[in-house]
């Protein structure tokens, strides 16, 4: 089933000195369930387009559609809320919040009662496979992979269906890469949740069901 749709997207920014055609009429579609990676060089417009997704940004033209309907015309930050997640390389987590307590603090800003929102956040910390020790840590007593698995926690702690992470594994060596790859695998496959990696990382792409190729502003499908 279809959740997110780009019709001939097109991205434009203006520097100092030019005008930058970022996203050049992409158009490709993500389905529930799916795992996705967008790969491409620096300056490719990976970035960008994911921030269009996202709803971070506005198209210059074209339309990227959510169930149907026109992102542009919904609340976007309601959409980020309720619906799609980003999660980025440099984990963004609360420094002066415990692990536990990041990944609660979408689910108040949501009006969840505290109670409800500490025992979902709980499960959610064991389902990205975090003991129950680290809970109550601060980022910096973490490793970098365990940072990111909380900020997948707190990422999906709303029920939102898509997941939107750039260059998740960046930050990570080898063996923490590949856990947070399958993570991020068992989410889209086995919780239905509709995973859209931006990665350089032709191992981490190899890893996932579709595979899109960014290269100045155009887009087109690998497999």
């Amino acid at each position: 089933m279809e959740i997110l749709r780009a019709e001939n997207v097109y991205y434009s920014y203006q520097t100092k000195y030019q005008k930058v055609d970022a996203v050049q009429n992409v158009s490709c579609a993500f389905e529930k369930g799916g795992f996705y990676a967008i790969i491409g060089e620096s300056g490719s417009g990976k970035s960008t387009f994911l921030s269009l997704l996202a709803g971070l940004d506005i198209p210059s033209g074209g339309t990227i559609y959510v169930d149907g309907q026109p992102l542009n015309e919904l609340d976007r930050d309601a959409y980020r809320l309720n619906q799609a997640s980003v999660v980025y390389q440099s984990f963004h987590l609360f420094p002066l919040l415990t692990a536990l307590e990041n990944v609660m603090l979408p689910m108040e800003f949501k009006k969840m009662p505290k109670k409800e929102a500490r025992i979902r956040a709980q499960k959610l910390l064991q389902r990205v496979g975090l003991e129950e020790r680290i809970h109550g840590q601060f980022p910096k007593m973490m490793s970098g992979g365990e940072q990111q698995r909380v900020a997948i926690a707190r990422a999906v702690a709303t029920g939102g269906e898509i997941l939107l992470a750039d260059e998740p594994t960046g930050n990570l060596d080898s063996e923490n890469e590949k856990k947070i790859v399958e993570l991020l695998k068992k989410l889209a496959h086995e919780d239905g949740y509709t995973v859209i990696v931006i990665t350089h990382n032709q191992s981490v792409a190899e890893e996932t069901d579709h595979i899109f190729r960014m290269k100045d502003g155009h887009m087109d499908q690998l497999r």
